[in-house]
């Protein structure tokens, strides 16, 4: 999961790459798709769609903050949801159809017959042998997740059994960069890594701060996010290798960033998810 260091406080830090030139004006209410405000106007871009009448959009669940639910059918909102929304608002389609797929299936190109994913995804020069990226939206370094009171720090940490999800750019930082003396624990997802944190597995969860500042917020406080490792990544949205829809997509991202829409998702679903300024959050050196 994933050039920068913007560091303006939470709203900045949280879209490092979304810098507002100014605010467009929200749809009126009936416009809405799920529970999100649309800005800008309907119908400005075009594409044929993957399925009539809809954006597709895949997504590896849960992502609180992001997409708040646990199933496609739940989810009505969030950073990503809002955003994958305003996306099919200046497209002029009416809907957003939410797929949920398996992440490392996603970042490996198996996945087929959608318009974009938007789930927190590293743009990362190994995946786009097989994907295409959409412009950078978001900038995230990668988190150290502990159980509350938990002491670590720079070097503590390299004797300590580590989560990480599989296929992930958290996972190649701490085989590559941080090589512990016990080899990584690796999950198919966050929440059986979560669960494993939380019965003493592991000792830490290390994936995207952006992702561990959510869990740590909806855990009642048991876990808290004590460190973080500057990698210099950037999310993008994932499409099929060779989308035609791709450039024109991009457009559509590229004027919500300038015109202020992607930092009021920011505030309204990322800052009171985490809980906390990622700004404030320690840096260890690997």
């Amino acid at each position: 999961m994933n050039s920068r260091r913007i560091a303006l406080g939470v709203l900045l830090a949280a879209t490092g790459l979304v810098v507002a030139a100014s605010s467009p004006a929200p749809a009126t209410a009936a416009d809405k798709i799920g529970n999100c405000e649309l800005y800008g106007q309907k119908g400005q871009y075009s594409i044929t769609p993957a399925r009539p009448g809809r954006l597709t959009v895949e997504v590896n669940l849960p992502a609180p903050g992001w997409w708040n639910g646990d199933t496609p059918e739940t989810i009505k909102d969030g950073f990503e949801y809002c955003m994958a929304a305003n996306i099919a608002h200046r497209l002029g389609l009416d809907k957003v159809e939410v797929v949920n797929v398996a992440w490392d299936a996603l970042v490996a190109g198996q996945t087929r017959n959608y318009d974009i994913a938007l789930s927190q995804a590293s743009i990362t020069d190994e995946r786009k042998k097989v994907v295409d990226f959409s412009v950078p939206y978001f900038s995230s370094d990668i988190g150290v997740l502990v159980k509350k009171g938990t002491k670590v720090d720079s070097q503590s940490i390299k004797n300590m059994r580590i989560g990480v999800q599989q296929a992930t750019t958290g996972a190649t930082f701490v085989d590559e960069k941080l090589k512990p003396k016990i080899p990584a624990k690796v999950f198919p997802d966050t929440p059986s890594m979560f669960t494993a944190l939380q019965a003493n597995q592991i000792d830490v969860a290390m994936t995207d701060t952006a992702i561990v500042l959510g869990q740590a917020a909806a855990s009642n406080g048991r876990f808290e996010v004590v460190g973080q490792y500057s990698t210099g990544e950037t999310y993008g949205g994932i499409y099929p290798k060779g989308s035609k829809s791709k450039d024109t997509i991009d457009k559509v991202i590229q004027s919500m960033i300038d015109d202020g829409t992607l930092k009021k998702l920011s505030a309204k679903y990322l800052a009171a998810a985490w809980g906390a300024d990622p700004t404030a959050i320690p840096y260890f050196q690997p």
